[in-house]
């Protein structure tokens, strides 16, 4: 009961989807929370990959794609967009750690925001469109918990960087246990996807090795930036690698 309690919350707090009330709140139940990341994943892709295949029956596939991503934002408030333009604008735009965390913590987009974020967008909607319907399906069942769980790496492995913040009672420690809690979540979704027939596993393997890349490379760019990482810097890891992977596997399936 109380590891449901703990998705719930997790739920709760990366989504706006709503939970029951008999979950209740204890704020010390959000340092713990953060194993089940990949499992709201795990939701945004079944929520976004429904829309797809109810749409792609009676729409163009850019289209689907289009609604997908749309309803995926929709149920996450697009939590994980702005974090990811915020990142985009600090670490565009500012020259010092100070500076950098000061322009992230500002709630208007800059131009750096702006261009990053619809880049990222198109890159992702132009991806996914470009895929057969059913590996667009298997790209949304893996990609999903897998960058959630890239964005758990950080938390289990980095500092949070900043005194104080809105993602810091779900960043400030992730055990090893807790980890292996979330990867298996997103290997089980992955391995699914493969299992369905909806994904190539040559596919599945590029995009992941993409996302690992990306990671190390984002997370190395942090460190050397902030000393850390920030609640933003989570939702630009998950946005980064979430894309990486649908190239990945797209660039594995053209070829």
């Amino acid at each position: 009961m109380q590891q449901l309690r703990l998705f719930f919350i997790a739920l709760q707090f990366f989504t706006r989807l709503p939970i029951p009330r008999w979950v209740g709140f204890e704020p010390a139940w959000l340092h713990h929370a953060s194993r089940y990341f990949p499992a709201v994943g795990l939701v945004v892709a079944a929520i976004a990959g429904g829309v797809y295949a109810a749409a792609a029956l009676v729409l163009p596939p850019p289209v689907a794609v289009l609604l997908s991503t749309a309803a995926g934002i929709y149920a996450t408030g697009a939590f994980h967009e702005d974090g990811f333009a915020d990142s985009c604008d600090g670490l565009g735009g500012g020259h010092t750690r100070e500076r950098v965390l000061e322009i992230m913590k500002d709630s208007r987009i800059g131009a750096y925001g702006a261009i990053g974020i619809g880049l990222m967008l198109a890159t992702k909607v132009a991806t996914l469109a470009s895929m057969p319907k059913l590996a667009v399906l298997g790209a949304l069942l893996a990609a999903h918990p897998l960058s959630r769980l890239m964005a758990c790496s950080l938390i289990w492995r980095m500092e949070y960087a900043r005194a104080e913040g809105k993602a810091k009672p779900l960043a400030q420690e992730m055990r090893s246990g807790e980890f292996a809690i979330a990867a298996l979540t997103a290997v089980l979704s992955a391995a699914g996807s493969v299992a369905l027939g909806w994904l190539p596993l040559a596919a599945l393997g590029a995009g992941l090795a993409g996302m690992l890349l990306a990671t190390f490379w984002l997370a190395r760019k942090l460190q050397q930036r902030l000393g850390g990482y920030t609640g933003d810097c989570l939702g630009a890891i998950q946005q980064l690698t979430e894309a990486v992977f649908y190239l990945g596997a797209l660039a594995c399936m053209w070829n």
